[in-house]
């Protein structure tokens, strides 16, 4: 029986990993499917693929899906998040000159502690900050800006803030458009490269556990074609399975360095898949546990209360009223299509489809079908936790 052929688009980034592996490796064949991946070059332009139908899923920002059901972002095409394709995998990188200012007040660029970096950020940037982020409904804006209001800089009032496709984010920076990024590897190790940025935070020192992007289709695409839908979120699964064995990382790394997928060296995605960060010129590098996981842990389950979350920040900044902007979030995050879709693998996956986002200090088990479960810290770096049920 031939496959189903199945468009999907991406951005070139090492998240997008899941979607490659799986069309690479074989895992959508073996659920029927024959992927055709198309990259684009924006987020935009993936965002509105979809919405047109040009593809009908893609690899898309966590925040998209619940952007589009609050009516922010011009575009009014209902999408839902049918799965979490990667958690973490953001750096933050600032300008060589920044990076001297900082370094002679005495930061030390350890890479870990999201605090002391966001006051040595602030102390010693000119204002206002230029920060460029990849889309102003993004997990990059999002976290820059609960990191910098929560040390007394409220954002993005007080930032200047630039829409810069990720891979162009390197050029932005050299050319002096930026002070600042927020972006998905393996950009920001690029501009480090070219000795254009050296890295200050990883995303994960700012929430430990922060969806990043999502499997996105269509609302009516999802409630149409059930069987489909299913076969595709096995198959990301199964890749994301493939992607979490350390052994399978070099294998990994050259597929996506392809020119069709990032066109990019190898080295530069594997340091992002193993969580071995090289932060400056000098060669410094640091160890990020969980830099970017794509299945352990639960990573790839689409709890509600992220797009919940993600509802009650965008209405922070909009003027939205709040339990709204949550309820419609949590309401395009499909735990129940992931879990449909699942039950004939019998993994083992929580019984609950909501939680209280950051309450995790330390990884713990959580009621799940086998008991089995141990979902990971994802404490935010302040220690705020935020419960959907009063957000």
């Amino acid at each position: 029986m031939s496959a189903t052929p199945l468009s999907v688009g991406f951005i070139p980034l090492v998240d997008a990993a899941p979607l490659i592996v799986a069309e690479r490796m074989g895992f959508a064949a073996e659920e029927g499917l024959a992927l055709d991946l198309r990259r684009g070059p924006s987020w935009s332009a993936v965002r509105d693929m979809l919405a047109i139908g040009q593809v009908q899923a893609a690899h898309l920002l966590a925040p998209v899906p619940v952007a589009q059901a609050l009516g922010l972002g011009g575009s009014v095409t209902a999408l839902d998040a049918v799965s979490v394709l990667s958690v973490n995998g953001n750096v933050i990188g600032v300008s060589p000159a920044l990076a001297e200012r900082m370094r002679a007040a005495g930061h030390r660029f350890d890479f870990d502690d999201a605090a002391q970096a966001g006051r040595a950020l602030i102390a010693a940037a000119e204002q206002p900050l230029r920060v460029g982020v990849p889309f102003p409904f993004s997990m990059h804006a999002e976290l820059v800006y609960y990191w910098l209001s929560a040390l007394g800089l409220p954002s993005p009032q007080n930032l200047s803030v630039r829409t810069v496709p990720p891979a162009m984010m390197p050029d932005a920076m050299a050319a002096g458009e930026i002070d600042a990024f927020c972006v998905g590897e393996p950009w920001g190790s690029y501009a480090v490269e070219r000795g254009d940025a050296t890295l200050l935070l990883p995303g994960s020192a700012i929430w430990s556990f922060a969806p990043e992007k999502v499997l996105a289709v269509r609302t009516d695409w999802a409630a149409a074609e059930h069987e489909l839908r299913g076969c595709l979120i096995r198959a990301v699964w199964r890749a994301g399975r493939w992607l979490a064995d350390p052994e399978h990382r070099l294998v990994a790394a050259e597929l996506l360095s392809r020119a069709e997928h990032l066109n990019i060296s190898a080295e530069l995605i594997e340091r992002a898949l193993s969580g071995r960060i090289v932060i400056s010129g000098t060669g410094e590098e640091r160890r990020v546990p969980r830099f970017l996981e794509f299945h352990a842990h639960a990573a790839s389950f689409p709890w509600r209360s992220q797009g919940a979350w993600i509802g009650a920040q965008l209405s922070s900044r909009t003027g939205l009223d709040r339990a709204q902007s949550a309820l419609l979030g949590a309401e395009r995050f499909r735990s129940d299509y992931y879990r449909a879709a699942l039950d004939p693998v019998r993994c083992d996956l929580p019984t609950a489809s909501a939680r209280v986002e950051g309450g995790l200090a330390e990884d713990s088990p959580a009621g799940s079908r086998a008991g089995r479960l141990i979902l990971a810290k994802d404490a935010f770096f302040d220690g705020r936790t935020f419960d959907p049920e009063i957000p």
